[in-house]
């Protein structure tokens, strides 16, 4: 059974994510303690962690960014279910490491497809072959990160997958709607385009960080590619 930890503040939202994921036949922990919920995470390696960005003490960012800066957790999945619903606060909070966002208040069969969506991106990427080699880039799917010559960068869960299913795609542009459903698993017209323009942003600044060039190009229109060579 998938493993979640839900760290927030509000005991009704808390008490929400337990009864439906539970349904789902999940096992829930909930944290409404944020400075104690790294340390637990840490400690009990979930499946999957959902955080809520504004909380006293420590902050989701701040969470997300510890766990990130960990070797050992770079491919965990983690969700913001935030009130921060802004764009700049969306994109501060996928800067940080998150692999999605849902903004509160949120629909229930919402949270669940897109839990459900994370948790399997997590699972079947176990059996994908290691490495991707295009250009000079080499994508090692086993560590979750990307070389370029002696140079490596690490990925989160997200962005591997993103960059190896453009790598797997080459020369073919695809749009941030068939990215958001071949990527991120989600059902046809659910997720926000930006959520992918985020992330190829930040995939585009690690590729341009060890090689100086950021390989993934946009086609006007259309969405992104990676040029055969």
């Amino acid at each position: 059974m998938p493993y979640v930890i839900a760290v927030d503040d509000e005991a009704d939202v808390l008490a929400t994510l337990g009864r439906t994921l539970e349904r789902d036949d999940m096992v829930v922990k909930l944290v409404n303690v944020s400075s104690e919920a790294q340390n637990i995470i840490e400690k009990e390696h979930p499946d999957l962690v959902i955080l809520d960005i504004i909380m006293p003490e420590v902050d989701g960012i701040t969470i997300c960014k510890r766990l990130r800066n960990n070797a050992e957790f770079a491919s965990l999945p983690i969700l913001f279910l935030t009130a921060k619903g802004r764009i700049d606060d969306i994109v501060a909070g996928l800067d940080a490491g998150a692999d999605d966002y849902i903004v509160k208040p949120f629909h229930i069969a919402e949270l669940r497809a897109r839990v459900e969506a994370l948790l399997r991106r997590g699972w079947r990427g176990t059996a994908e072959e290691n490495k991707l080699v295009l250009s000079g880039l080499e994508l090692d799917s086993q560590m979750h990160q990307v070389c370029f010559k002696d140079q490596c960068v690490q990925l989160t869960s997200t962005e591997h997958r993103l960059l190896r299913y453009l790598l797997n795609h080459v020369g073919k542009a695809m749009s941030p709607l068939h990215l958001l459903e071949h990527v991120w698993d989600y059902p046809p017209q659910m997720g926000d385009p930006d959520l992918v323009r985020a992330h190829i942003r930040n995939l585009r600044a690690k590729l341009k960080q060890i090689s100086g060039k950021r390989y993934i190009e946009t086609v006007h229109g259309v969405g992104y590619l990676i040029e055969a060579s």
